[in-house]
């Protein structure tokens, strides 16, 4: 493309000016709207994509979709069209940098400023949520910073309503940057808004730590986001308040049912207007990925499951042989059984303390 500046768009309403940024799909250029005299930006699927109909349809879908949002934490969509052959978005200009660009730059960020971006991007999701939309692609690439301070939520070329079934291609290739997704997104299984609230809880976490919660850069290595604990946050960042701590390590339970059903309740969490809830001793975790073991080895897991089994075990016998030799001394207390773990949080802490409460109580 030799001038830019000589392109236009929608017979000639949108005037290019210069380009803004360029991906694998689109090209997205800073242009003049014509009759409104405004700027704007022009979001162009490349020509080679065009005529993929997959792609097409999920840059359509895009534009669609985010056209029915209306956010101050949403980038706003404009106008949508076709021009020679190449598919057009016409949003609204962000001036600023995304979030990527911003960790890139600085490593971590202090806790209250990760408190206020987490506020507005959950904001932003929850009036998604709210519209039956879920985001699917939740990284900080997608997460737009204006010189202001305000975040904006934008790239909704993945999105789906939240009756949509997989978020797999037809050729089974991951939609999302495989860092940020959700363990029951990359199993292709439904999604629904806590898969969003999942991603945002990395973006949290890596923003208040320097790191991500799993190392993971293949999609071979999923299945460590469901067996492996992340550590807590203040292990690794220990200036971060602790409800904020807890807000995070929240968002990233593994099994989507113990996380904050949907942005505004992460929202919620993040302003301290809620307590988190932590799962009751009915509520047996789910194992999205069993953690394969090896030949003649058990899971270090397994191994204090075991340990925690047998000690209740010795000192229920223990008890009930003092009760029948006293005959006349009331019946021991049931032992408390170990807890279910799926809050992140308790994973990491959890089993260590019951044993400690277990013996004391002997």
């Amino acid at each position: 493309m030799s001038d830019v500046t000589t392109r236009a768009f929608a017979r000639g309403r949108y005037a290019v000016e210069r380009e803004l940024a360029q991906g694998g799909m689109a090209t997205v250029f800073l242009a003049r709207d014509r009759e409104l005299d405004r700027p704007v930006a022009v979001k162009v699927l490349g020509a080679q994509l065009a005529g993929d109909e997959d792609v097409a349809g999920r840059f359509r879908r895009e534009a669609l979709t985010a056209a029915r949002l209306a956010h101050p934490n949403v980038v706003q969509v404009f106008d949508a069209g076709g021009e020679a052959g190449e598919p057009f978005i016409v949003m609204e200009v962000v001036q600023g940098e995304p979030l990527a660009a911003l960790l890139a730059r600085e490593g971590t960020l202090p806790p209250e400023r990760v408190r206020d971006l987490g506020l507005q991007a959950a904001a932003a999701l929850g009036h998604a949520h709210e519209h039956g939309i879920v985001h699917r692609d939740v990284k900080p690439a997608n997460l737009l910073l204006r010189d202001d301070g305000v975040l904006k939520v934008t790239d909704f070329g993945i999105a789906r309503a939240l009756d949509a079934t997989t978020q797999l291609t037809q050729a089974g290739t991951l939609l999302g940057t495989v860092s940020y997704v959700a363990p029951e997104q990359a199993r292709g299984e439904a999604v629904g808004p806590p898969a969003d609230v999942f991603s945002l809880g990395v973006v949290l976490y890596e923003a208040l730590t320097g790191q991500a919660p799993w190392p993971i850069e293949s999609l071979a290595e999923l299945p460590a986001v469901a067996s492996t604990p992340a550590r807590p946050v203040r292990e690794l960042a220990p200036a971060t308040p602790a409800d904020l701590e807890s807000a995070v390590m929240h968002a990233l339970a593994r099994n989507p049912d113990y996380r904050p059903a949907d942005g505004n309740a992460l929202a919620a969490e993040l302003r301290g207007d809620e307590e988190t809830p932590a799962p009751t001793g009915s509520e047996a975790p789910t194992v999205l990925f069993p953690a394969p073991e090896e030949p003649g080895k058990r899971s270090s897991r397994a191994g204090w499951l075991v340990v925690a089994a047998a000690l209740a075990v010795a000192l229920v016998a223990a008890l009930a042989a003092l009760t029948l030799g006293g005959g006349e001394d009331p019946a021991p207390a049931p032992v408390e059984p170990a807890p279910a773990l799926d809050d992140p949080l308790d994973q990491s802490r959890s089993y260590e303390q019951w044993l400690r409460d277990v013996s004391a109580g002997g």
